[in-house]
């Protein structure tokens, strides 16, 4: 099917304009293409300066999913990198068709990264995952099965599952349970961990969840599971192997934690607002006076 890009332009995340490209074209035809198949994956990954690792780690989810023998595509965003990571994963995407990718010049947020993505994601099943693949792709299928299986709305891994196979330093765990108690004393979250980087969502459920979404950075995910949960879809946790490949820890800093414990903040302040908003409706519909 020939696709006509004369006189389109694509807008970017920092308001520059471009004409259609080729890889946008082949996206416009993914969308085509998924709409005549019962599923069509898209994988979201965003990358900041991964540029040392991206590449070979794009051609092992490309040698891992296409074993799936379903149609597929990776949309790789770039985080306004300041190493090579834009070249890497467009020289990626040179040999590979199936590898989207997409870049803005300004740092903003994981976050931010994976809103975008999610938007340009053309599959009616759609996986965030980390590009470090500290979460191997091979939890995908599983995750998809699970999905049907449980006639659920998302999947996501859990540190905490019974199940789950989990190596990292001692620094992220602490991290992690004292983030998992304060998300348990604040909100009424029907999960046990909403940090790691791999997560499986029906897109029609993803695309109405997103845009609710303000936090750009590290409670993104916390914040979009707040919104899934509050319109009552439903959530199943998946056991996960995760090899944690990055040294000193992380990226993790005071500074970090910070900003993670302002956003959270920000997450229960608006999830706060929303149901006082909610009742003060319920409230005025019950009225008899009205």
């Amino acid at each position: 099917m020939a696709i006509s890009t004369a006189g389109t332009a694509i807008q970017y995340e920092d308001g520059l304009t471009s004409p259609l490209s080729d890889s946008d074209a082949l996206s416009i035809e993914r969308r085509r293409i998924a709409e005549t198949n019962t599923d069509f994956i898209s994988f979201v990954i965003p990358a900041y300066n991964e540029g040392e690792k991206i590449y070979k780690n794009l051609l092992e989810c490309l040698r891992e999913v296409r074993r799936y023998g379903v149609p597929f595509e990776l949309v790789v965003v770039n985080d306004g990198s300041a190493d090579n990571t834009n070249q890497e994963i467009r020289r990626a995407a040179a040999h590979n068709p199936e590898v989207v990718p997409v870049s803005y010049s300004k740092n903003v947020g994981k976050g931010n990264a994976l809103k975008v993505g999610a938007r340009r994601a053309s599959g009616n099943l759609v996986v965030f995952m980390d590009a470090d693949l500290e979460i191997h792709p091979k939890h995908a299928m599983k995750f998809m099965y699970m999905l049907k299986a449980t006639e659920a709305d998302v999947v996501i891994g859990s540190k905490r599952h019974p199940d789950s196979k989990v190596d990292y330093p001692n620094k992220r765990k602490f991290l992690s349970w004292g983030y998992h108690l304060l998300i348990k004393l604040m909100f009424n979250l029907d999960v046990t961990d909403t940090q790691p980087g791999f997560k499986l969502f029906r897109k029609d459920v993803l695309d109405k969840e997103i845009n609710k979404v303000e936090a750009q950075r590290y409670a993104f995910d916390l914040d979009l599971l707040v919104n899934v949960q509050a319109d009552g879809y439903k959530i199943v946790e998946a056991p996960i192997e995760l090899n944690f490949s990055r040294t000193c820890g992380g990226r993790i800093g005071f500074k970090t934690v910070k900003s993670i414990f302002k956003e959270t903040m920000g997450v229960f302040y608006r999830a706060k607002m929303s149901r006082s908003s909610e009742g003060a409706k319920l409230a005025a519909a019950s009225d008899p006076h009205d």
